[in-house]
């Protein structure tokens, strides 16, 4: 597995060998998943206590559509920043999801679970549409025409005035969006692939509002680099290096504990969280220098959802 690996990444030094890491993220490619993700962020806070009716939303790494944005917005937001390192998402793939969540939402659907989405967290107690957070007044206003009509301009020439929507490719600077006055901040497996993991949680705090939050499911598999879930924690750094290659990102192999520590570090506090655990299926003595110390919990935890309050 690692000299196939290290194979396509010294291929992707190769000139025109670009589209080798331009094939997209594999993700919000339908309504139905970005209705479903959306929906779970936005009842998880609800029941934690944090705000169900945010106003100005950030996702970090929207990946192939925007569409987990645009539900946020059919439910009343009124401004989604969309950040990313490479521009995956398109005109065309945006306005067809948007008018599949439009029906969604109009009709009320309940929310996809689990034997649709096995992969998806976090996990509800109901699936049922929240009628008691989106109400039908909430969605009378969030659903009318001259809104769905001006999302539908954002989405087209999001540079316009305007607009309600905001593009940024690539994210990294911090001045992109005015600081504190952002409601909520969330990603969906996308923190994993973060290189400047305490920058990134600086900057994030930087932009929201005091009592805003973030919502953030993290991750921690191998995704496909080694033949064991947790089989990347076995690489040497110059391994690593190797098999990333060229790429602008891969993963950042950091474990759980890495951002419960930064998110303290960078003055989040810690509102909920629902860890995915698998057992580990590496031995310790075949863990990279690097990792050597990694403790057991680390090593037994597949993916965190975690919930933090500025």
């Amino acid at each position: 597995m690692k000299v196939k690996h290290v194979a396509f990444g010294i291929a992707t030094y190769i000139p025109g060998m670009n589209h080798l890491f331009g094939r997209g993220t594999g993700g919000t490619i339908t309504a139905r998943y970005c209705y479903s993700v959306w929906l779970r962020h936005l009842l998880r806070a609800h029941h934690n206590g944090l705000s169900s009716d945010p106003k100005t939303v950030a996702e970090l790494g929207p990946g192939d559509s925007i569409g987990i944005g645009l539900a946020a917005l059919l439910s009343g937001a009124d401004m989604y920043y969309a950040l990313d390192i490479v521009k995956h998402a398109n005109v065309p793939r945006n306005l067809e999801i948007f008018d599949e969540l439009v029906a969604l939402f109009q009709k009320r659907e309940d929310i996809p679970a689990s034997d649709e989405f096995p992969n998806v967290k976090p996990g509800l107690e109901s699936y049922k549409f929240p009628d008691d957070v989106l109400t039908a007044k909430r969605l009378l206003t969030a659903l009318g025409s001259d809104r769905i009509e001006l999302i539908r301009r954002s989405i087209v020439e999001n540079n316009r005035s305007d607009s309600v929507i905001k593009y940024v490719v690539p994210w990294f600077h911090s001045n992109i969006i005015e600081k504190e006055s952002v409601d909520m901040i969330y990603s969906q497996a996308v923190l994993e692939h973060v290189d400047d993991l305490r920058h990134t949680y600086e900057v994030l705090y930087s932009w929201l509002k005091a009592n805003g939050f973030m919502s953030h499911e993290i991750d921690f598999k191998s995704h496909g680099t080694a033949s064991k879930w947790n089989g990347h924690w076995t690489y040497s750094d110059l391994a690593w290096r190797l098999m990333r290659g060229n790429r602008p990102y891969l993963l950042n192999r950091e474990p759980y504990s890495t951002h419960i520590k930064l998110l303290k570090d960078t003055g989040f506090r810690k509102i909920w969280e629902q860890k995915m655990l698998l057992p580990s299926e590496i031995d310790r003595r075949d863990l990279a220098k690097r990792f050597r110390n990694i403790s057991q919990e680390d090593l037994n935890i597949s993916g965190a959802f975690i919930q933090v309050l500025k």
